[in-house]
């Protein structure tokens, strides 16, 4: 009897010791082999945001993925690819918005509330990629990814690696780049290596905590004194091009992890709107000589910076397209560009092709022009149904600065439900022109989101879009292209913006200044004060 209870004594000790030691703060659980794999979050808020636009985003404006229903924002952690099982995943919340006008206080405490709670749910981690854009403007608040970021390492705690991934039209300040430990952003634009960039960051997360090496041992920074919008910093041309070519080269060096430029966001007024250069890795000479080359390297081509397209006013834009024999001629209504943070509604470049007498004949030239809200024409149009006529007003319900809503009076040829951003779009021939009307604001990128409603650009004479630089499926389609410099939240033409907060000397407003001081400032680390 003795002998069963000394036995059953020792069984009950070892579970409670095994018991006790899954729930002691243990951050790892064990791969198949018997070792330990990371534990690593995931979290994010991403939008891009003007001040220059009197539109505001709110929550409803935002995508919230929860939990698992995140990997499918990765498509490098799928099942099979090459890193989910190298750590121990807990997804929080990933919160994003197409670009917009700010953010006002109370949606972004929401946002960054709803996070911090999920993240406290599974604490503690070895590891945190955040996922953010950079280029949040919040009413009230300057800074919020430095803010947000600051928060969340309030929750995880200063002993968790932080790897954060950006858009390279985000601002990055020195309260963001001390408590990130791992930082990157994009090396393109347009952004065809969005997935590249993300993946990077978790490998690089990953590596740093599976080798035991932690965080860099150095992160340099360097202010760069130029404020340019993307679309003279595409890196499908000169300079840019050439710039962002040396940024890999750059992470090849001994004892540098990466290296990153980023331009900046152009369209919001405020101190931390300016390019800035990154670099980190765990030796100090090496780390701060490539940040300082590339920031060198950067103000040094600053005067030969273009527009990606040839630029003209919009009515210049119109007569070189109709004159053209080159189908689809492109045309760009970047002012009130919706990818830019544009409120998407103003009205001022559709009502000036409407005025236009070669468009006002059904036999004349063939144009699309996408898009233009409107949810009380597009009920009226549900209502009236395909085929039927309609004289309604759309647009100008957000930005009426510089157009009232436009009247669209002409033919209902499609009205399609469903689209999942739109909500319900409505295609209205009026003249020779077809004019799509959306229930929500809906950048057109794909071909598809023509086709969908009965449309085809590739065999219309001129499809008017509002973006900047073409995305890659419209840019190779385009047969010719031109940018019209029209008015709105993100107008291109920068010095007709009233910027009143931005540091200066900055340039392209004092393009006399001084060189600046480019020298790398050395950023503490994340758990130092």
């Amino acid at each position: 009897m003795k002998i069963i209870l000394y036995y059953t004594t020792i069984f009950y000790l070892f579970a409670l010791a095994a018991c006790t030691s899954s729930n002691s703060g243990d951050n790892s659980a064990q791969d198949a082999d018997g070792g330990k794999k990371p534990k690593v979050a995931i979290a994010g808020i991403a939008i891009e945001s003007s001040t220059f636009s009197p539109a505001l985003s709110y929550e409803d404006a935002f995508r919230k993925s929860v939990g698992e229903e995140m990997y499918k924002n990765y498509p490098f952690l799928k099942e099979d690819g090459p890193h989910l099982k190298r750590a121990e995943w807990y997804p929080a919340m990933y919160a994003s918005a197409i670009p917009g006008g700010a953010v006002p206080r109370e949606t972004y405490e929401s946002l960054v509330s709803q996070i911090l709670e999920k993240l406290k749910q599974n604490l503690p981690y070895d590891g945190l990629y955040l996922d953010i854009h950079g280029a949040m403007s919040v009413v009230g608040l300057d800074d919020p990814e430095g803010d947000f970021i600051t928060r969340v390492r309030e929750v995880v705690g200063m002993e968790t690696l932080i790897s954060t991934s950006m858009d390279l039209h985000g601002n990055v300040t020195e309260r963001l780049a001390k408590n990130s430990d791992l930082i990157t952003c994009f090396r393109m634009a347009p952004h065809e290596d969005r997935y590249e960039t993300k993946e990077r960051a978790v490998n690089n997360l990953l590596t740093r905590l599976e080798d035991g090496t932690g965080r860099p041992a150095y992160k340099a920074w360097i202010p760069v004194p130029i404020l340019l919008p993307g679309e003279q910093t595409s890196t499908r041309v000169e300079p840019a091009k050439s710039l962002y070519d040396k940024v890999d080269p750059a992470t090849k060096q001994e004892g540098v992890i990466d290296a990153s430029i980023w331009i900046g966001y152009a369209w919001a007024d405020e101190p931390r709107n300016h390019a800035v250069v990154m670099t980190y890795g765990d030796d100090k000479e090496a780390v701060v000589s490539a940040a300082e080359e590339l920031a060198e390297s950067f103000w040094a081509v600053r005067d030969e910076f273009d527009f990606v397209a040839p630029t003209a006013t919009l009515e210049e834009a119109l007569d070189k397209a109709i004159a053209s024999d080159k189908v689809p001629f492109m045309i760009s209504d970047s002012g009130d560009n919706p990818t830019a943070g544009g409120a998407g509604d103003v009205t001022w470049t559709i009502t000036e092709i409407l005025k236009r007498p070669e468009f006002k004949k059904a036999d004349g030239p063939s144009l699309i022009y996408a898009s233009i809200p409107g949810p009380d024409f597009v009920a009226k149009a549900e209502e009236i149904g395909v085929g039927g006529e309609i004289d309604a007003t759309a647009g100008a319900d957000v930005d009426n600065r510089f157009a009232p809503p436009v009247r669209l009076k002409g033919t209902i040829e499609a009205i399609e439900h469903g689209d999942r951003s739109a909500e319900t779009v409505v295609v209205v021939k009026v003249g020779s022109a077809h004019v799509i009307v959306t229930k929500k604001r809906k950048p057109y990128h794909y071909i598809k989101d023509f086709t969908d409603v009965g449309l085809n650009p590739k065999e219309t004479d001129i499809v008017v879009v509002k973006i900047g630089y073409l995305v890659p499926e419209l840019y190779d389609m385009r047969a010719d292209w031109i940018m019209a410099l029209t008015p709105g939240g993100v107008d291109q033409y920068l010095e007709r913006l009233e910027y009143k907060r931005i540091k200066r000397p900055m340039y392209p407003f004092a393009k006399d200044m001084e060189t600046p001081d480019l020298s790398a400032k050395l950023i503490p680390l994340s758990n130092e004060n």
